[in-house]
């Protein structure tokens, strides 16, 4: 994967704790600091198609999964899973989040568009 980001996706449901706000918000407010398109993709309307593309492709995959899960696309088409959310509480949602923004890649994504 290489390139600059182009999208940060979350496969989310809008009655979720772990995803709303705990996710949702802070994935918006990183996408509009990055200068990139935030795409939701909400499981209970007709975007659930595509949603469960992106976690079967991508992402981790059962016939039932967890939610939330974020991705990152890049403009050479390429995604990179990142979240998936933790069912043993929203406590360890909102950890991962915090650790997820606070990381070498999104402090690297911050500096530079590029990934190396």
């Amino acid at each position: 994967m290489s390139g600059k980001l182009k999208a940060i996706h979350v496969v989310y449901a809008e009655w979720c704790p772990h995803c709303v706000p705990t996710t949702v918000e802070p994935m918006k407010e990183a996408a509009a600091e990055l200068g990139v398109e935030y795409v939701p993709h909400d499981i209970d309307t007709d975007d659930v198609h595509v949603a469960d593309e992106l976690v079967r492709k991508y992402g981790d995959w059962s016939p039932d999964y967890v939610i939330p899960q974020v991705f990152l696309e890049f403009e050479d088409g390429s995604m990179m899973h990142v979240l998936t959310g933790y069912s043993e509480g929203v406590a360890y949602t909102k950890k991962a989040i915090e650790n997820l923004l606070g990381s070498r890649l999104f402090a690297g994504l911050k500096v530079s568009p590029q990934i190396r």
